[in-house]
């Protein structure tokens, strides 16, 4: 019978153990630090501490004889044994791990949630309106909405499963496909279209006379507009902030003024009249989103599920 130390490992490991077998358990520890790229992160996923998942990673390193990862500001960089490793192993202990998840189904122990993350707006127009059929599937779904680097910085971590990113995520630790292009128009309501008359990409006329609605007092969509379309720095300040484009809508909609939004979001009003394009330049502003996700994650069936749906949705 072997009998566990308090840090995880098996038995007492000293120099005179090196090169003994590692058992599954040290291993799984390596896959999840692996893929997460952080000793902190991986015992989040583990639901470890911190102090035992690196003890499990040293016991695993002295056993084999090898260094297994590089410690970096942000976590950890595996090195070349690592990766070999990592190849080796990955493959069983996912298959072991789907063999386990089938088990819990079995026995009727529910599936873990799928965690995605992403604009609030995207989100709840787009997202779920596409996933809700998943739902009499068994699929539970936990939302959190949010900024695009906090998201990320959380999707590293192992909080999110998913995340949906209006910037391409960079770092090995996670990978990302495009999901959709954002075109971005300049409305208004028919009382101030009809007011601010036709505008041209060579002179926004009066449009920088009228109240411009944002979500942030820094009017980040609007002044990327005008250097597109207009070429020209906007120096305006907003005179509604709405921190949702929903809001925003609704106040563009109800008569507060001028905006731009992605297309996707105003579609609806574009085609009741509710809203007025004031321009249609040949070349609009667009912004690709991306649906990240861990690099080397172990495979879970309903985070496959929501992915594909989402990529899917998207084409």
């Amino acid at each position: 019978m072997v009998h566990r130390k308090d840090d995880g490992s098996a038995g007492d490991v000293g120099p005179g153990n090196t090169g003994a077998p590692p058992d599954l358990g040290l291993l799984r520890t390596f896959l999840v630090v692996y893929r997460s790229g952080a000793f902190t992160a991986a015992a989040r996923l583990l639901g470890l501490s911190q102090p035992t998942v690196t003890a499990q990673v040293r016991t695993l390193e002295r056993r084999l004889g090898r260094q297994l990862f590089e410690r970096v500001p942000k976590g950890v960089v595996p090195t070349t044994v690592a990766d070999e490793l990592a190849a080796e192993v990955a493959g069983p202990l996912d298959t072991l791990t789907a063999v386990a998840e089938r088990g819990r189904e079995s026995g009727r122990v529910p599936a873990e949630p799928v965690h995605l993350a992403g604009p609030a707006e995207f989100l709840c127009v787009s997202a779920l309106p596409a996933l809700g059929d998943l739902v009499e599937r068994g699929v539970r779904l936990r939302i959190t909405t949010g900024l695009a680097d906090e998201l990320l910085d959380g999707l590293r971590d192992g909080r999110f499963d998913l995340v949906v990113s209006s910037v391409r995520p960079r770092g090995r630790t996670v990978t990302a496909a495009p999901l959709l292009d954002e075109e971005f128009v300049l409305v208004a309501s028919p009382h101030w279209a009809e007011r601010l008359g036709p505008l041209t990409p060579e002179d926004p006329g009066v449009v920088e006379e009228a109240p411009l609605v944002t979500y942030a007092e820094d009017l980040p969509i609007l002044r990327r507009y005008w250097r597109h379309v207009f070429h020209r720095r906007l120096t305006t300040r907003a005179a509604v902030v709405v921190p949702d484009l929903r809001g925003v809508r609704a106040a563009v909609v109800a008569g507060a003024g001028v905006t731009v939004l992605p297309r996707y979001l105003c579609v609806a009003e574009l085609g009741s009249g509710e809203l007025v394009p004031l321009l249609e330049p040949v070349d609009p502003p667009v912004n690709t989103g991306f649906l990240a996700h861990r690099t080397g994650a172990p495979q879970r069936e309903h985070v496959t599920l929501v992915r594909e749906r989402l990529l899917r949705g998207s084409r």
